[in-house]
């Protein structure tokens, strides 16, 4: 099914099971606590051969790592391996996740690791992690909530973020049939395809789209197939992450700070260089403000009307689409309509420019499952947009990696209202056979 599985884990067994007694006997509990000592080297290791002889030998890729946080101040008055846990009880999750990331890659580093948890500390983020962001209510409140938290927690340097579309908490079995909360699914879908980690979960639920009716379902998948359409572009943005230092989900203050008016539009944010995101958080809405920042022209991704910045739009809203606009300047590579991230999509990139300004992207790309890039296994090719020249320039491609693409389509489009909108493929005004050597292309 080209899937890879995730189990859920929780990081401190039962003292009375056969395990817990095991790590009772060699002295690996947080004394007079239920607390695995995560902060005894020991403890980590030991607790990594348990998953690694259960688990990741059998073929398990991922790690869901529920409950690493000692809740109401349970190491309060307690002494850990390192010290005292009041003082270091908020580390707790960070050594939970070094223990599985240093044993998973001592172990191999043919598989990445990928650690799905519900708490963070400052610099959690070299351990292969992801926060998401617990067990929120089902609410349009809980909605808005999560997009502020979304940006909060991003913009702290831990880039890689994600809450359960649609709540966890749901209106049990009447979720299916109930519009209201249709919508709501609907418009949190929509702002997830968005988020950095796109995933759906909700308690005691069957969350597959197809279960809400056709109506949602459809309109899930226009927004699925748009995130994957969009890999190519999330990808490169990843790299900019792990190489730069950046962050993909970007609060406005970001990259307009200068604009006093940004303040004012809460919700609204970049999804890495080229895209704001101005998700709706209102039920019954049919358009929705929205406030382009100035500096920059802005299109509209729907319509590819080019709309002057540093002032306030109402923005079509349907119900089956999110108000989304690109900066001017923007260069977009987008891959074909796929079914999963294995699939040979990227031989022929669609390759949109939005005129108005310089722009620039390096296409990142490698194996996609394992370590090598690390050493140097990765190939960069950069795209250059000069508004002046009404040039796009392609580079040499930089590096390589074993079944890298040595030649390639690259379709480009120069968006406009009759051309390059939405999700369907726009007409190119050149389609490029690219071998890796530079080539320019007037436009």
């Amino acid at each position: 099914m080209n899937a890879h599985f995730c189990i859920s884990i929780w990081s401190n067994p039962d003292k009375n099971s056969d395990l817990g007694k095991e790590y009772v006997e060699r002295n690996r509990f947080i004394p007079g606590t239920k607390w695995l000592d995560y902060f005894n080297p020991k403890t980590r290791q030991e607790y990594w051969n348990t998953l690694e002889e259960n688990l990741f030998v059998h073929g398990v890729d991922a790690w869901w790592m529920d409950a690493v946080e000692p809740e109401n101040d349970a190491l309060k008055g307690t002494q850990t391996h390192i010290g005292p846990g009041n003082f270091y009880r908020l580390t707790y999750p960070l050594m939970v996740s070094k223990a599985v990331y240093e044993g998973q890659r001592e172990t191999t580093s043919d598989k990445r690791v990928c650690i799905l948890t519900r708490s963070a500390f400052s610099g959690q983020q070299k351990y292969g992690m992801i926060n998401w962001s617990g067990d929120v209510g089902g609410t349009w409140d809980g909605y808005r909530r999560q997009i502020l938290a979304g940006l909060n927690f991003t913009i702290t340097g831990l880039p890689y973020w994600t809450s359960d579309i649609g709540g966890f908490f749901r209106p049990g079995a009447s979720q299916y049939t109930d519009e209201g909360y249709h919508e709501l699914l609907t418009r949190w879908f929509q702002w997830g395809t968005f988020n950095p980690i796109f995933r759906v979960h909700g308690y005691q639920s069957e969350t597959e789209p197809w279960k809400y009716g056709q109506t949602v379902e459809n309109n899930m998948r226009k927004m699925l197939h748009l995130r994957y359409r969009l890999i190519p572009y999330i990808y490169s943005e990843a790299w900019n992450t792990t190489n730069n230092g950046s962050t993909i989900m970007r609060p406005l203050v970001m990259d307009f700070r200068k604009d006093a008016e940004i303040v004012n539009h809460q919700y609204q944010y970049m999804f890495g260089n080229s895209f704001l995101v101005a998700p709706v958080t209102q039920p019954g809405a049919s358009e929705s403000e929205v406030y382009l920042p100035e500096t920059t022209n802005w299109y509209d991704f729907w319509t590819g009307q080019l709309i002057e910045g540093g002032q306030t739009i109402f923005a079509d809203a349907p119900l089956n689409q999110i108000p989304l606009f690109v900066k001017a300047g923007s260069i977009v590579p987008m891959g074909k309509i796929i079914q999963h991230t294995g699939e040979a999509s990227a031989d022929t990139l669609e390759i949109r420019i939005y005129k108005g300004a310089d722009g620039s992207i390096n296409l990142y790309e490698d194996e996609g499952e394992n370590y090598n890039y690390e050493k140097g296994e990765f190939s960069v090719i950069s795209f250059e947009y000069n508004e002046q020249d009404q040039t796009l320039t392609i580079a040499d491609r930089k590096g390589q990696y074993p079944g890298y693409l040595k030649e390639r389509i690259f379709n480009i489009v120069v968006v406009n209202e009759n051309c390059g909108t939405g999700l369907a493929k726009g007409q190119s005004v050149n389609s490029v056979n690219y071998v890796g050597e530079k080539i320019e292309i007037r436009l």
